[in-house]
C-alpha cells in the first residue's frame, strides 16, 4: 500500500477543510476570517478563490457532496451557504454566493455540518445551543430552531445520524448528547431505531460522558448509526452501545488529548489531535473489546509521497519525506516531556535525541529510536509527518465494501495529509510502541 500524500498548503495554521465532491477542489480555513478555495493541479494544490464575508475567524467549513454548497460558520456568530452560480460580468464562469443565515445566536459559532440528505445542516455554539437550519424559500434565506436544554457550555462538535433526524453533540461541560432535530416541515417520520421511537425536536437520546471527564472534542455516529464514539480531553476514547442498559467503553491512553475522529468501518475509528499522529481503533472480538491498533504514520518504509504546490501565504513547497520506524505511540509526548523535563531540572533545552538515547539505554542517540530528529538553527523537527497539533479528520476515499480506504487531515502546521487506513502496518507501529517509549514515559513525572 503506498504511503501518505503530503502537501504544505501554507505557513499558518488550518483550522478545517473540506473537499469537493470530486475531490478536485479543497476549502480551508487558515486560521482567518476567509475561506480558501484550492484547486488540484498535477501533484500540487494552488489556491484559486476566496469566499470573504466572515468578519472573524472561521472555525468550520462542510462542502456537502450532492448539492456541492459550502456551509461556512465563524466567531462572528455568522454562518453562510455558498453556491456557484454564473457571473453576471462573465457568463461563462462561476461565482461563489452567500447566502444568509438566521443562527439567533449571542456567541461565536464553533462547528457545522450538512445532514445526509443536505436539506438541513447544525451549526454548534458557544451560546449553550445548537441551531438546526432549513431553507426558507419564501424568503430566500435559511432559519434556525436552537437545541438548548440541557446544554451548560460550550458545544464543541457535532454529528448527524445517517436517518437525517438524530445529532449528536459533545461540549465543553464533560458531556457527549445525542438529540432529536427533528423539523416537521422537512423530515419524514423516523423509524425506531436504538436511540429511541418518538423522537419530537429536542428530546435528548442519550447522555455520556467519560470516566475522568474532560470536555468533549469531537463526537461521531458509526455508519449503521448505532454506535456512537467521542473523545475528551482526558486523552480517551469513549464507545457507547445505546439500549435501555447502554454498554459504554473507554480507552484511557497515555499520550495527549485527541480533538477529532472519523469512523472508517461498523468497527474501527481514526482518531487525531495533539499528538501529530493520526491513531487506529478497533473492535477486535466482542462489542467489549476495542482497543488501539496503531499509528497511521509510518506505515510503510518507503518514503512519504510528497508534492510541491503553489502556497497562499509564502511558505515553501514540497513537504517532509518519510520519517522511518520511530515508535508511533508518545513520539510528540516524548519530544514535549524531555523539553520541559530539561528546562525544569537544568534550566535550558538539551538535544532531544540525548535525551532518548538515555531514556532508552543506548549509547548513540541515533540509535536510540529506528528514526531521528534533525536541529535546523535551534529548531528541531518531531518525527511525525505533522508538526504540530492535528485539527480535522475527514473520510477522503472509499474502498469497494463502503469502509473508508483513506482519511485526510490538516493541522497547526499548514500541511494537509491524506493517509491509507493499513491495519497490518498500524498493528506493527502500535506493537513496537506499546511496550517500548510509551511505557516508560506512562511512568515519568516532572519534580519541582
Amino acid at each position: 500500500m503506498s504511503g501518505p500524500e503530503v502537501y504544505q498548503l501554507a505557513q499558518s495554521p488550518v483550522t478545517a477543510h473540506s473537499f469537493s465532491p470530486d475531490k478536485e477542489q479543497l476549502a480551508v480555513s487558515l486560521n482567518s476570517n476567509e475561506v480558501t478555495i484550492f484547486s488540484r493541479k498535477g501533484g500540487a494544490w494552488d489556491p484559486i478563490d476566496t469566499l470573504p464575508d466572515h468578519d472573524k475567524l472561521v472555525t468550520s467549513i462542510d462542502w456537502a457532496p450532492k448539492t456541492n454548497r459550502i456551509v461556512t460558520c465563524s466567531q462572528d456568530r455568522n454562518a453562510y451557504v455558498w453556491t456557484q452560480v454564473p457571473d453576471p460580468q462573465q457568463g461563462n464562469a462561476l461565482v461563489w454566493k452567500p447566502t444568509l443565515v438566521l443562527l439567533r445566536i449571542n456567541r461565536a459559532a464553533t462547528a457545522v455540518k450538512w445532514s445526509p440528505k443536505e436539506d438541513k445542516f447544525a451549526v454548534a455554539s458557544g451560546a449553550r445551543a445548537i441551531a438546526v437550519c432549513s431553507f426558507d424559500a419564501d424568503n430566500d434565506w435559511w432559519v434556525s430552531k436552537l437545541l438548548k436544554k440541557p446544554i451548560r457550555s460550550t458545544v464543541l462538535s457535532i454529528d448527524w445520524h445517517p436517518n437525517n433526524v438524530l445529532l449528536a453533540a459533545g461540549s465543553a461541560d464533560f458531556k457527549a448528547r445525542v438529540f432529536s432535530a427533528y423539523v416537521k416541515d422537512v423530515d419524514k417520520k423516523p423509524a425506531p431505531s436504538v436511540w429511541g421511537e418518538k423522537l419530537p425536536f429536542n428530546t435528548v437520546c442519550g447522555e455520556y460522558s467519560s470516566t475522568s471527564g474532560g470536555w468533549v472534542h469531537t463526537v461521531g455516529f458509526s455508519p449503521s448509526g448505532d454506535v456512537l464514539a467521542f473523545a475528551s480531553h482526558d486523552s480517551s476514547v469513549t464507545i457507547v452501545y445505546p439500549g435501555a442498559t447502554p454498554t459504554i467503553i473507554s480507552i484511557k491512553m497515555s499520550t495527549l488529548p485527541y480533538v477529532a475522529l472519523t469512523w472508517v468501518s461498523e468497527q474501527s475509528i481514526v482518531a487525531a489531535g495533539h499528538d501529530c499522529q493520526p491513531m487506529l481503533f478497533a473492535l477486535t472480538g466482542d462489542e467489549n473489546q476495542w482497543r488501539l491498533i496503531g499509528s497511521l504514520d509510518d506505515s510503510v518504509s518507503a518514503p512519504v509521497a510528497s508534492s510541491p504546490i503553489s502556497n497562499l501565504r509564502g511558505g515553501a513547497p514540497g513537504a517532509r519525506g518519510g520519517s522511518g520506524g520511530a515508535s508511533a505511540i508518545g513520539r510528540l509526548n516524548n519530544e514535549a516531556f524531555n523539553r520541559f523535563k530539561s528546562a525544569d531540572s537544568r534550566g535550558g533545552v538539551s538535544s532531544p535525541s540525548l535525551l532518548q538515547a538515555q531514556m532508552t539505554g543506548s549509547s548513540s542517540p541515533v540509535s536510540a529510536v529506528s528514526g531521528s530528529s534533525t536541529a535546523v538553527g535551534g529548531i528541531t523537527e518531531m518525527m511525525t509527518v505533522h508538526q504540530n497539533t492535528i485539527t480535522s479528520v475527514r473520510p477522503y476515499e472509499f474502498g469497494h465494501d463502503g469502509s473508508v480506504a483513506r482519511v485526510s487531515t490538516t493541522g497547526v502546521d499548514g500541511k494537509l495529509v491524506v493517509w491509507p487506513i493499513d491495519f497490518a502496518s498500524a498493528a506493527a507501529n502500535g506493537a513496537g510502541a506499546a511496550g517500548g517509549l510509551a511505557s516508560k514515559l506512562a511512568g515519568m513525572s516532572i519534580r519541582r
